[in-house]
């Protein structure tokens, strides 16, 4: 993974993981922060040997490149320039950022971050064919 903030270039080289674009909403809380720390976490989601997606991150000792991104609330209904009013306050966005990412390291994932709100310039090497969407919007829990 490499990623870029200025003129500054970081690079890390790991196994399987994750990269996450991330983006807080005005109205998400930190319990539902947590949560979904927690099912990114434990889905499954690595293929076993028999290339069935039957392991967890914390399975494959894997590893997360986490990267705020607010742009991902952009509204693009109307006109031609995306509004960005569902994006979180800032210094509100940041809190939950930050706790999404300890949720990771207090489980025991390598964790990387660039800086929060940094001009980032992110090379990703996709070894595929898995990318999810995930939300803090409600969702049932089944037993």
């Amino acid at each position: 993974m490499t990623w870029h903030e200025g003129e500054t270039e970081h690079r890390a080289t790991s196994g399987p993981g994750y990269v996450l674009l991330v983006g807080a909403a005005s109205d998400d809380e930190e319990s539902s922060v947590r949560r979904l720390a927690d099912k990114v976490i434990d889905l499954r989601v690595f293929a076993d040997a028999d290339g069935r997606m039957n392991f967890s991150l914390v399975d494959i000792a894997g590893s997360a490149l986490i990267v705020s991104q607010f742009t991902l609330f952009a509204d693009m209904s109307r006109g031609r320039r995306p509004s960005l009013l569902k994006a979180g306050d800032p210094q509100r966005a940041e809190q939950l950022y930050d706790a999404f990412v300890q949720q990771f390291r207090a489980r025991g994932i390598e964790t990387l971050t660039g800086s929060f709100g940094a001009d980032m310039r992110v090379t990703i090497e996709n070894d595929g064919p898995v990318t999810l969407v995930l939300s803090t919007d409600e969702w049932p829990t089944r037993v």
